[in-house]
């Protein structure tokens, strides 16, 4: 009887078979697990195992080093993943390859934080055409944050480092926990209130994002956009973005980075004030010397250098000018002489009296002094005056 024909698979055949069952069995999905045996690569990628409290599976995340480190993803941290389940043929095993990550819980949160940026932004309150600059040298800056944090040690100790002169009025306010946030909000409205800070700065140290969420509630962000005076959020590590980052008028990434933002160096206003005094000494000295030089000029001319020489040639000058106006006002003083006389003979040739030494009278009525020139009008017995050259003779009409 002949032997049954038996299949036999090769490892390579059963590993290929498992991974098309695998693989094509799961859509990508969400997993929960605790971070162990964390391996961040030279290559970039990540390397670790899922685990909960009784399996473990391994993972990969190609490409996620720089993603973990950001999110300072370590051993021990319970983490959410996307990804789908792929098979390893050579060796037979099959891992979760990553392809996003975040820390456990975040889900939530984030939907919070997307929702509300959006709403804010259609709002106009991240507009940066109503962000305001901020000033050059406040007289005093108000710190809102927690006194016992390492935050306002860190702004304290770079902002006494840069100006130790600089003024600084502590609102101190819970950073985290129940009612933090409205603590926050009132601490910025009580500094409006009071007015004597040039620009106010908003800190705390990093953490996760419910470490960081009071800044990301609506009661500070809407706060912050309304402050009448200059907001810097400086709140987190550089990485760590919130709700307030986006209301206030300048983001810091760090507590120390809030400090260098709000104040110069002393040392360089100092630097730039003594480079201003010597530019203008430079100056007044520059325009001495020219000064100095139109007086060499000046001491050189004949007024100063023969100053009696000056003078008798304006004397000279002046007596030309005289003997010429006196020449010229003696033909003038002739010449009108000379018109008053032919005025004068004129004048004579219509006297009235030359007339009356050649034997003319003038007939004047008495009554009235008025000239007869005709015997009409004078009745007989009128008195009549006859004017002579010698006098004056009283006559009647007949």
């Amino acid at each position: 009887m002949p032997e049954e024909k038996v299949q036999v698979w090769s490892v390579s055949e059963i590993n290929a078979a498992l991974r098309d069952v695998i693989e094509n069995s799961f859509m990508p999905f969400w997993i929960r697990g605790e971070i162990s045996n964390l391996v961040l690569h030279r290559s970039g990628h990540a390397y670790l195992s899922l685990k909960d409290d009784t399996s473990q599976m391994r993972a990969a995340y190609f490409g996620g080093a720089g993603k973990m480190r950001e999110l300072d993803l370590q051993n021990g941290t319970l983490i959410e993943a996307f990804g789908n389940v792929t098979v390893y043929e050579p060796r037979g095993e099959y891992q979760f390859t990553i392809r996003k990550v975040r820390p456990a819980g975040m889900g939530d949160l984030q939907m919070r934080f997307d929702a509300l940026r959006r709403k804010l932004e259609s709002e106009g309150l991240f507009d940066p055409a109503r962000k305001r600059p901020l000033p050059f040298l406040p007289r005093r800056i108000g710190l809102v944050t927690s006194p016992t944090g390492a935050a306002v040690r860190d702004f304290l100790q770079i902002l006494d480092r840069r100006f130790p002169r600089m003024q600084v009025k502590i609102v101190p306010v819970p950073v985290q926990g129940e009612r933090a946030a409205e603590k926050i909000a009132e601490a910025v409205e009580l500094l409006n209130r009071m007015g004597d800070c040039d620009v106010i700065v908003l800190t705390r140290g990093g953490g996760s994002m419910e470490d960081l969420w009071e800044f990301n509630e609506e009661v500070v962000a809407r706060t912050v956009a309304a402050s009448r005076i200059p907001v810097v959020s400086a709140v987190g590590h550089e990485i760590d973005f919130t709700i307030c980052d986006f209301a206030a008028d300048l983001r810091a990434p760090t507590p120390s980075a809030a400090a260098e933002l709000v104040s110069p160096r002393e040392q360089d206003l100092v630097d730039q004030l003594e480079g201003a005094r010597r530019h203008l000494v430079s100056a007044v000295e520059l325009r001495i010397a020219s000064a100095a030089r139109r007086v060499e000029v000046l001491a050189g001319a004949p007024l100063f250098r023969e100053p009696r020489h000056l003078l008798e040639m304006r004397a000279l000058e002046l007596d030309e000018l005289r003997s010429r106006l006196e020449m010229r006002s003696g033909r003038v003083l002739e010449e009108a002489k000379r018109r008053l006389e032919a005025y004068g003979l004129r004048l004579a040739g219509v006297d009235p009296r030359r007339q009356l030494e050649r034997g003319y009278a003038i007939l004047k009525n008495t009554a009235d002094g008025r000239p007869i020139v005709s015997k009409e009008g004078v009745p007989s017995g009128t008195a009549v005056t006859a004017l002579l050259a010698d006098g004056e003779l009283a006559l009647h009409a007949d």
